[in-house]
């Protein structure tokens, strides 16, 4: 099955990332990815950002009606949103996101590496 991501999108994010000095890209979550210190921070595919932003801000978000929960197998997942990108009408509003995400991901964990 091929992955469909939004194009224009992954470019500007990957633009917004170009000064970390540790990015990886990877397609999971039906989307590319963009991994940050060997941790997930954001997500693309052709209708919504996934972004890592932490419990609290999550919370806030979700308040706020800015996003939706990831739900994983039925569970929330407590420190990711999805945000749809008809919702995201320009470059700031990206950045919010994208800045958001980077916040978070000094404190985010990384995820086991496989054997």
């Amino acid at each position: 099955m091929k992955r469909v991501i939004n194009e224009q999108v992954g470019d500007q994010i990957r633009e917004m990332l170009v000064n970390e000095p540790d990015v990886e890209e990877k397609t999971m979550f039906s989307g590319h990815c963009f991994l940050v210190n060997g941790k997930l921070c954001v997500c693309v595919n052709q209708e919504d950002l996934l972004c890592r932003i932490g419990h609290d801000r999550v919370v806030e978000e979700l308040e706020n009606g800015n996003a939706r929960q990831m739900l994983m197998n039925g569970r929330a997942s407590k420190d990711f949103v999805y945000v749809a990108l008809a919702d995201i009408t320009g470059g700031r509003q990206l950045a919010y996101w994208i800045d958001l995400c980077l916040q978070f991901n000094p404190q985010a964990k990384a995820a086991k590496k496989k054997k």
